[in-house]
């Protein structure tokens, strides 16, 4: 038995006992040693009354039965960590702290699975390590390594969509998120708070100040190659499109800030080129002559083309421009506030064409009869009086009967010799 308990001892690092003991004093500490080497009833600490001392809890008891582990020490009574009060028999190693300090107990740690011994001064040992931390270690390493791996998934991710738009280098500052906490679904909302980004798709911020949804990069760049196609198939100077840093079109963030669509860009580009600058120039002119004050230098494509105009309004100056275009084709001559109010009469350009070119057959000698039957009651005969009957506007029946009643005088003067020609038809023509 003294073999065994050598070699235990070698083994646990410590000195061989003494060969020959001496008896210990008995105290506290060594009657709980010898509770733990053999069953025994204790010894009662004193005679009157008799108290038993509990080697598990440090307290003085009355009753021996009630020596046993306190609840939460790590035995079954607490659903912890398991107690051995027994494993070493006989053969118990000594404690650290002396030959006479032996093990009562060892249990194993429910945090990290450690064997812990404890001995008979109180004092505990960790006989053998548990994996419990490791495994927790390895356990967060793993976990990690998903994370990054999903951060590494979401970001080339991102680069690809990007990139094949041309936008790889939009993404490539977030790649230091990889190793970040940041999860996934926030590497999209990180992108869109970087300058770059907000640099590339600036007309985003004007939607929002109007109270329109921003639009998804796939909307947006679709817009743009849109914006692009219509203008090249017009004829359009490739600086309204031109691209720069990446790929930006600063001409189109108007349009796309104003949610303008291609379908009323390619309205305004028809109404600039077809109805002013491959119309008659007297057309322009008119247009010039009329909101010169709006048009910068001259400019009528991008005036056309401002998204700060309603397209609806562009419209009406240019119907208001053709009437008075048409007037000066016709050697006739229209203003600004006459030209808009026949246009606000439902008056085209092609119906003030050809409307003027009849008046301008007639007007001429309608005016000099005016003048020569003016004591006759009818007044004057007008540009505008002719304007009413041929337009058919407020007046139109008036100016039918003065201009019938004019020829009728100048027949009835010369006894049908001279002829009136188109002032003596039944109507002047309307349209």
């Amino acid at each position: 038995m003294a073999d065994e308990r050598d070699r235990l001892r070698k083994q646990l690092g410590l000195p061989p006992l003494p060969t020959q003991i001496t008896t210990p004093v008995v105290d506290e500490r060594t009657q709980r040693a010898a509770m733990a080497a053999a069953s025994v009833t204790p010894t009662p600490i004193s005679s009157e009354p008799k108290r038993y001392y509990n080697y598990y809890t440090g307290e003085y008891v009355d009753d021996p039965s009630k020596i046993k582990p306190r609840t939460g020490m790590g035995g079954a009574e607490s659903g912890g960590g398991t107690i051995d009060t027994g494993q070493f028999g006989n053969n118990q190693p000594p404690g650290p702290t002396g030959s006479n300090v032996t093990i009562v107990s060892t249990y194993t740690d429910p945090n990290t699975g450690d064997v812990i011994a404890v001995y008979s001064d109180g004092s505990t040992k960790v006989l053998s390590k548990g994996t419990k931390a490791a495994d927790a270690e390895r356990l967060k390493a793993e976990a990690d390594a998903v994370a990054r791996a999903g951060r590494q998934s979401a970001y080339d991710l991102l680069f690809q969509q990007f990139d094949a738009y041309g936008l790889g280098a939009l993404v490539t500052p977030l790649k230091g998120l990889i190793e970040s906490g940041v999860s996934p679904a926030e590497f999209t909302i990180k992108l869109r708070e970087t300058d770059a980004y907000k640099k590339r798709f600036a007309a985003n911020s004007s939607r929002i100040q109007k109270g329109l949804r921003a639009l998804s990069e796939a909307e947006y760049i679709g817009l743009e190659d849109q914006y692009q196609d219509v203008m090249r198939r017009y004829g359009l100077p490739d600086t309204y499109y031109s691209r720069g840093d990446m790929g930006r079109q600063e001409g189109f963030e108007k349009f796309i800030g104003g949610d303008v669509s291609p379908v009323e860009l390619e309205d305004r580009i028809q109404t600039a080129q077809r109805r002013v600058l491959n119309a008659a120039p007297q057309i322009k002119d008119a247009l010039t002559q009329y909101y010169g004050n709006e048009i910068s230098n001259g400019d009528i494509l991008a005036y056309v083309l401002d998204p700060d105009k309603a397209i609806e309004n562009i419209k009406r100056k240019v119907t208001a421009a053709e009437i008075g275009g048409a007037a000066s084709i016709a050697g006739l001559g229209a203003g600004r506030s006459r030209a808009e109010e026949l246009q606000r009469f439902g008056v085209t350009g092609e119906q003030a064409r050809q409307g003027y070119n009849v008046i301008s057959e007639f007007l001429p000698q309608a005016r000099v009869l005016g003048e020569r039957y003016a004591k006759q009651g009818l007044g004057d005969y007008t540009q505008e009086t002719a304007e009413s009957e041929v337009f058919a506007i407020p007046g139109s029946a008036e100016a039918g009967r003065k201009r019938r009643k004019l020829a009728e005088l100048e027949t009835a003067q010369f006894s049908g010799s001279t002829g009136v020609g188109a002032l003596a038809r039944k109507r002047a023509g309307q349209f």
